[in-house]
């Protein structure tokens, strides 16, 4: 009897051995998953909050300004942000910025894209040989009123001796404007009237184009965005 009485406690404290090990296997198996799991979380929220550069207006960029390396300090800043809210076409490296053009005005603090700009090189993407071409606003009639700015365009009429206009050149990019002074006229400024204007012109058309200025049949007609 004894015997079976110590076999039966053997076998209990055997059992309890047992139940004991399982568990804490089991408690250290489910440690290693929550700090696995934890581990995984963690990961997440860091790369979601990684960090990333991209160009910030640190000033007002006024619509039809070029950008070039010699002024862009002056209108763009590199900025550490969350890489969540930077776009595929945001602009982040130098060699992005030469010869952009702003295509509007564009707020400071605005986080710049390729969108918001275009390269001096589409504008010359027709021309063979391109060249800027000056004019006073008194030598057309439509410009008088000074309200044409850089990086505007412009469809050129020709008005025959019947009265009959026909378009000659279509789109043409201003290049820049400034007023009776001579002084530059910015994109920000909606005051001062423009009295002579640049624009880009193909080298072939420019014969005729100041032919036609000079008999007074032509007529400009600004293109609205």
């Amino acid at each position: 009897m004894k015997t079976m009485r110590a076999d039966k406690k053997m076998d209990r404290k055997v059992l309890w051995s047992r139940v004991w090990t399982g568990s804490i296997i089991a408690a250290l198996a489910a440690a290693i998953g929550i700090f696995a799991v934890m581990l995984q979380m963690e990961k997440k929220m860091l790369s979601e909050y990684e960090r990333g550069g991209i160009y910030v207006a640190s000033r007002e960029i006024p619509k039809g300004e070029r950008i070039t390396s010699r002024n862009y300090r002056d209108y763009l800043c590199l900025k550490e942000v969350d890489k969540g809210v930077i776009p595929a076409t945001a602009l982040a490296e130098p060699g992005q910025l030469e010869g952009l053009i702003a295509r509007v005005s564009i707020a400071e603090g605005t986080l710049l894209t390729t969108g918001m700009f275009e390269e001096q090189q589409e504008i010359f993407a027709r021309m063979e040989e391109p060249v800027i071409a000056g004019f006073k606003a008194d030598d057309l009639y439509q410009v008088a009123g000074g309200v044409l700015r850089a990086g505007d365009r412009i469809h050129i009429y020709t008005v025959s001796e019947s009265g009959i206009a026909h378009l000659i050149w279509r789109e043409i990019f201003v290049e820049q404007v400034f007023d009776s002074a001579g002084n530059a006229i910015g994109g920000g400024d909606s005051l001062s009237s423009a009295q002579r204007v640049n624009v880009y012109l193909d080298a072939g058309d420019v014969e005729q184009f100041y032919t036609e200025l000079a008999r007074g049949t032509l007529r400009v007609v600004k293109v609205c965005e």
